[in-house]
């Protein structure tokens, strides 16, 4: 069953509030009494037939690719690296989908590389197919996302950014896990093989490039089309200068 806004405490904690501190033993009883989720030790191979998507409402299909000679703009001021890594650390420190999917979670190194491949971490620059800012978003997707969830995120506001951009790719966790890997979500990139299809790490990180319908078509197995921009998003998560910053 999809996440429902209406179904959560508030719209806030349905897109994805901050992290809080986990309560002591005193202060709630019952969390105390819980058992832990097992964690899976195996990796779980995609579905050659999906299942149908659990969601029914999608983002808009990318925009196609801009002209070679298009050269981006900028608008506004810059956000310091120290503001941009405070921003994406806190995106990926989220929980997006805290009713029917709490498990899942955005890897701080995935959300910086992310960035970094869509826009070398600047929060200013409006690239030639409109992608706006730190995690190149677009406007047609924020706009998406603040329907979706109830929110009136910001696209041209850096923190706004790195949250619509950490939303974006936790929606695709979801979507794709849920057609592809039994709702196993988690993206951890030893679940990986050599074949680009092999995981729902490889598989969001594609989607997020060139959208969920070229990725995740209902009714056929899992596509890869942009090997290359999932291969250079895999190489920043340990190797991006800016996982120093």
């Amino acid at each position: 069953m999809p996440e429902d806004a209406s179904a959560t405490p508030s719209a806030v904690e349905s897109m994805g509030a901050a992290p809080k501190a986990t309560p002591s033993a005193s202060a709630s009883p019952s969390a105390a009494k819980r058992s832990p989720k097992p964690k899976r030790t195996t990796a779980t191979a995609p579905r050659t037939v999906p299942k149908p998507p659990t969601e029914k409402q999608v983002p808009p299909d990318p925009p196609k690719p801009p002209a070679s000679d298009c050269k981006p703009s900028y608008k506004g001021d810059q956000a310091s690296r120290a503001q941009a890594k405070a921003a994406l650390t806190e995106a990926a420190g989220r929980t997006y989908w805290p009713t029917s999917a709490p498990d899942i979670r955005i890897p701080v190194s995935l959300i910086k590389a992310t960035a970094w491949q869509e826009s070398g971490w600047q929060s200013n620059i409006v690239a030639c197919d409109k992608g706006i800012g730190l995690m190149q978003v677009m406007p047609e997707t924020a706009s998406w996302m603040n329907q979706r969830f109830g929110q009136s995120y910001d696209v041209w506001d850096y923190r706004d950014n790195a949250y619509l951009g950490g939303t974006f790719l936790a929606w695709l966790t979801k979507y794709i896990g849920d057609m592809y890997f039994d709702a196993d979500y988690r993206l951890d990139a030893d679940l990986c093989t050599a074949e680009l299809d092999s995981c729902l790490l490889n598989a969001v990180i594609a989607a997020y490039n060139y959208g969920h319908g070229a990725v995740a078509p209902e009714g056929k197995p899992l596509n890869i089309p942009n090997a290359s921009y999932v291969r250079n998003v895999r190489a920043l998560m340990t190797e991006c200068v800016c996982l120093g910053f």
